[in-house]
């Protein structure tokens, strides 16, 4: 890419985008991965989980972790960076999500390897993030609510690395690119 652009990489936990995400920016020769997850993790006291009945402080939160994971990639980008935000990103928050970010050019990947790939990848990460959620009810979201914007990828069969590869590929499409 030669110009400055935002890639998010969005898809449910587990489903490989911190990987790919990182993969993906280190393609690029002046390049930030911003982990849209960081900014709920700064918060220190009142944190609020979004589950499967999230109510509006719940949803509040998500979206002011949205709103500072735009404004940082538009700021990067400013400077003349490519940024690839990676975040869970999905539902009708989507749409809301690429409201939010003001640079373009922006291009959206998902990441929506199967339920079984999730889980089978869920079970051998040193983190664990299905608890109030399990990983059906949260892919049935991605695949039943997401607006069909972007790039989507079954990942289920590739590593994270072809994962890449295919994205790479394809990237450059004019339909991928948010007006």
């Amino acid at each position: 890419m030669e110009h400055p652009s935002i890639i998010l990489v969005t898809g449910i936990m587990a489903s490989g985008k911190s990987t790919v995400a990182q993969l993906l920016s280190e393609r690029f020769a002046k390049s930030v991965h911003v982990r849209g997850d960081m900014f709920r993790k700064m918060i220190v006291n009142d944190r609020k989980e979004v589950e499967p009945d999230a109510g509006y402080d719940e949803m509040e939160q998500l979206r002011l972790r949205y709103r500072q994971a735009a404004q940082v990639a538009d700021t990067y980008v400013q400077a003349g960076f490519t940024v690839v935000v990676q975040d869970v990103v999905i539902g009708p928050m989507l749409n809301e999500f690429i409201s939010l970010v003001q640079s373009r050019p922006f291009y959206v990947v998902v990441l929506n390897p199967s339920s079984e790939a999730v889980t089978e990848r869920e079970a051998t990460r040193s983190k664990t993030g299905y608890v109030a959620w399990t990983v059906d009810a949260l892919n049935s979201v991605l695949e039943n609510e997401t607006p069909r914007i972007g790039m989507w990828l079954d990942s289920s069969e590739w590593t994270p690395e072809e994962t890449v590869e295919q994205i790479w590929a394809r990237w450059q499409d004019e339909a991928l690119v948010m007006k």
